[in-house]
């Protein structure tokens, strides 16, 4: 039985919108290509992880210096924290890294 919970700060909208951002990705030029860059990356999980907290280290120190203050930088922060998180269960040898891996995804981690 789930219990609603009052978010102290609107949780709930922005996970969807990190959601809707996430999706959006996925339709963009990158993902077109047989062959992507974060393929290879992500391939092994260390070198994802690594590349993963790079991205976000990146994307926090130029908050606000491109294009102002706005919400595209901390969505790609979330997005990558998300990587991050794949490839430390792909490490731990967590159930969710094994269970895409059955699924078929390309990533190793």
């Amino acid at each position: 039985m789930s219990k609603d919970i009052s978010y102290s700060f609107n949780e709930s909208t922005y996970l969807s919108e990190i959601r809707k951002y996430i999706d959006k990705t996925y339709s963009q030029h990158y993902a077109s290509k047989k062959v992507q860059t974060g393929e290879l990356i992500y391939s092994k999980p260390e070198r994802g992880l690594h590349f993963s907290i790079s991205n976000i280290i990146k994307y926090a120190d130029r908050f606000g210096d491109k294009k102002g203050m706005n919400s595209s930088d901390l969505y790609k922060i979330c997005h990558y924290a998300i990587h991050a998180l794949y490839c430390l269960d792909a490490l731990d040898g967590d159930k969710n890294g094994k269970e895409e891996k059955e699924r078929g995804n390309n990533y190793r981690c």
